[in-house]
Formats: structure tokens, sequence, C-alpha cells
């Protein structure tokens, strides 16, 4: 999870988190997939700790099979 601070002056109430107030100067732990719709607001919200670059729990890609040239048809004649 990221964390954030609320730098506003007045507190918010974040419906994300559970509809709690958040208070100014407070850190709280955002969901990393959210966390830009916070630090787009450099008014509101401070990044404190970014998300970090773990990797989900995917499958890696896997290469297509190589495949060969067909060989060219020709014409008799």
């Amino acid at each position: 999870m990221a964390r954030v601070r609320l730098i506003g002056p007045e507190p918010v109430t974040v419906p994300e988190l559970g509809g709690r107030d958040v208070q100014p100067d407070e850190v709280v732990e955002v969901p990393d997939d959210r966390f830009e719709g916070y630090v787009c607001q450099p008014g509101t919200w401070k990044a404190v700790e970014e998300p970090k670059d773990e990797p989900k729990n995917e499958a890696p890609p896997v290469a297509a099979p190589k495949k060969t040239a067909a060989k060219a048809l020709q014409k008799e004649g």
C-alpha cells in the first residue's frame, strides 16, 4: 500500500477509506492503484511512500513459437 499525507487546512472525509475523517498532517495508507488519484491534488495530498513495483500474480509472457519460412513455389514453364 502507498502512503499519503493530508496537507489541506481542514479534515476531510474519505469514503474510499471507509468514510473515515483524515486530519491535517495525518498520514494514511491508500491502495497502490489509487495513489495517483490522491497525489494529483497537490493542494490537498502529498506523497509519503509511493506504490511498490511488486510483481503481480500474473504468469510471465510466453514467447510465440518460432516458425520457419515456407518455401516459395516455383512456377514451371
